[in-house]
């Protein structure tokens, strides 16, 4: 993985969990915690370059739907 794609998922992490902390619901809140972290940790070692595009486009639509539902 190219080095700005490495920066570009770390940034959309911190993002998630971010945007995870603003949930006022504790259950809402941990649940979106603990599957950002999940879904990071089972994807870590995808070395495919469209799939790792794929996966970012789908975690930068789940990071807009956290925003609009917080």
């Amino acid at each position: 993985m190219a080095a700005s794609s490495r920066a570009q998922v770390l940034r959309l992490y911190r993002a998630l969990l971010r945007e995870s902390q603003r949930f006022s619901g504790y259950n809402y809140r941990t649940y979106a915690i603990r599957r950002i972290r999940d879904a990071f940790r089972e994807n870590k070692s995808i070395k495919d370059s469209e799939k790792i595009e794929e996966l970012v486009n789908k975690a930068k639509t789940n990071l807009e739907i956290i925003r609009r539902q917080v």
